[in-house]
């Protein structure tokens, strides 16, 4: 349906960064939370956490009523020696995806600095001929998965990325070619670094391909910012927040979004790594009652009759 959007949730919510880790809950809570929350719809989050098998995963995802919308691929394709790890990761979550009728894998750049302790991994800018080797290499990956898979390459611009603020994301569009790669808008991380998503939006609106509907705090943000402070505790501070007490402003993002007059299909997201385990199931309930009634676009977050009891 044009303008429709359909918005499932995803581990990431549920302060799942990694395919196994002593504080994240486990799968089986995850899908039964989702189920509770209302949402019909998920991400697979980092490969493994959910199950590999292909049968053992469709049932999992028929007992709770759940359809996948997209794979996860984390990438270093700025690197010359990337492109089999890269690869090999591709081909067991693209078939997987694939498997369970996911449309979308969305590839996540290599961070320049530690997803655990924030330690510098590499310089935080790319030279000309590193850019050159992501862009042209993203290409060639969005074009092997499209014609391999029939799966559609949405990059994810990230905090602590080479692609983070947005003229890096800009400059990504410019160089890359649209028939094999384009934008899964993440607002949150495009708000990380002060960037506006309804104007990239706006000005690129054939190239967003799948969205990241997500919110960061102003008052942490200004604390990361002008002390530097590294992704991990960053989070940790709270620097992602639940709609809608942050920033961007949902409404005109959903408005734009469905001004694109096309489907777009994405997930609510919201990083928690870590938190207790009672946490986020409250905040996926209020998050989804929220999106629906905060603006007039065609948004398709389930059709689960669920009681929001959660202050």
């Amino acid at each position: 349906m044009p303008g429709k959007l359909t918005i499932g949730t995803a581990p990431d919510s549920w302060g799942v960064w990694f395919p196994s880790d002593p504080e994240q809950v486990s799968a089986d809570v995850f899908l039964r939370e989702v189920v509770e929350a209302g949402y019909e719809a998920i991400e697979l989050g980092p490969y493994g956490y959910l199950p590999k098998d292909p049968r053992e995963l469709s049932d999992a995802l028929e007992a709770h009523g759940l359809t996948v919308l997209a794979g996860t691929v984390f990438s270093g394709l700025h690197r010359p020696d990337s492109w089999d790890a890269v690869w090999k990761q591709v081909t067991d979550v693209a078939a997987l995806t694939k498997a369970v009728g996911g449309e979308h894998i969305v590839v996540i750049p290599a961070m320049y600095r530690d997803e655990k302790t924030g330690a510098d991994l590499e310089p935080s800018t790319l030279t000309d001929e590193q850019w050159t080797l992501l862009t042209s290499q993203t290409d060639e990956l969005g074009r092997r998965i499209l014609e391999e898979y029939g799966l559609k390459v949405q990059f994810h611009s990230h905090a602590e990325s080479h692609v983070g603020y947005q003229p890096e994301i800009e400059r990504f569009l410019e160089a890359t070619n649209p028939d094999y790669v384009n934008l899964c808008l993440d607002t949150g991380h495009v708000a990380y670094y002060g960037g506006d998503p309804v104007e990239l939006i706006t000005k690129y609106p054939e190239r967003i391909g799948y969205v990241h509907l997500k919110q960061v705090s102003p008052e942490v943000m200004e604390q990361v910012r002008d002390k530097n402070i590294v992704w991990p505790e960053a989070v940790r501070m709270g620097a992602m927040t639940e709609p809608p007490l942050g920033v961007p402003d949902m409404p005109p993002v959903l408005d734009a979004l469905a001004a694109l007059d096309r489907p777009i299909m994405g997930i609510v997201e919201h990083d928690l790594y870590p938190c207790p385990p009672d946490l986020p199931l409250p905040i996926a309930k209020r998050t989804r009652t929220y999106l629906q009634s905060c603006s007039n676009a065609d948004i398709d977050l389930g059709s689960r009759i669920i009681e929001v009891n959660d202050a």
